[in-house]
């Protein structure tokens, strides 16, 4: 299930790229192209199924570090693609990690590289909504563990970890507000961790994320960073944001 998954939103982006280039290269007089970027703060969540146990789930707030780099290309005032590339700090925080257990928390996440591609509808000097589909390639991942709120000494750091998948799929949709404010809804389609993920703990070999499901998705904000400022400042005839 999930090769096809892989299949399928492979095709997508395949797909949406070559109509992207194609209808670029038709409209290339109409088109208006440039380069946009800026950062965004992070309200993460996740569906959790931990072995048929659903722990609290407690909200995750990244602010930093998050970067978002966008190629723009606009056909005309109310229709245009986007493409582009994004460091994200993802993750949640599971609040019971087993029945008995009530006072333990395990907070999780990932350095992800993005790989995003979409399209905006709207005024898009004024307000209009977008969406799309990204691929996320995970490259750092850290664990942390606390017991009545005290922080343990098993903390997991490490790069490139085989604890989590080798890519995310995930689609997103967004409003972007006159005066810069945007807002976005994000959804990973793909498990947090690598289930069949195993390791050697006092010589007997363990499985720590078997059957342990969460699907992370996130609000997010994101504020007048994403200008098109060449034209915003020196035409005054429109503002383009892209979250």
């Amino acid at each position: 299930m999930n090769t096809l998954k892989s299949k399928f939103f492979g095709a997508i982006t395949i797909l949406f790229v070559f109509t992207l280039l194609s209808f670029s290269a038709q409209t290339e007089a109409q088109t208006r192209t440039y380069t946009t970027s800026g950062g965004e703060m992070i309200f993460s969540f996740a569906n959790i199924d931990n072995n048929n146990i659903n722990p609290e789930n407690i909200l995750r707030f990244s602010p930093v570090f998050n970067l978002q780099v966008y190629q723009n290309f606009d056909f005309g005032n109310n229709f245009g693609l986007i493409i582009g590339g994004n460091i994200r700090n993802v993750g949640f925080i599971n609040g019971n990690t087993a029945a008995n257990n009530s006072g333990i928390k395990q907070k999780y996440r990932t350095y992800n590289f993005g790989i995003p591609v979409g399209i905006k509808l709207g005024k898009l000097n004024k307000a209009f909504i977008y969406g799309g589909y990204e691929i996320e390639f995970p490259f750092h991942y850290k664990e942390k563990t606390f017991v009545n709120g005290t922080k343990q000494d098993a903390k997991i750091s490490t790069w490139f970890s085989s604890r989590t998948p080798t890519f995310y799929n995930t689609v997103f949709a967004g409003v972007q507000l006159p005066y810069g404010l945007g807002l976005k809804f994000k959804y990973y389609f793909t498990g947090f961790f690598n289930e069949d993920f195993s390791e050697t703990v006092n010589g007997v070999e363990i499985q720590p994320y078997k059957g342990y499901k969460a699907n992370v998705f996130y609000f997010s904000l994101s504020f007048a960073l994403f200008q098109n400022n060449k034209v915003y400042y020196s035409e005054q005839k429109r503002s383009n944001n892209i979250y």
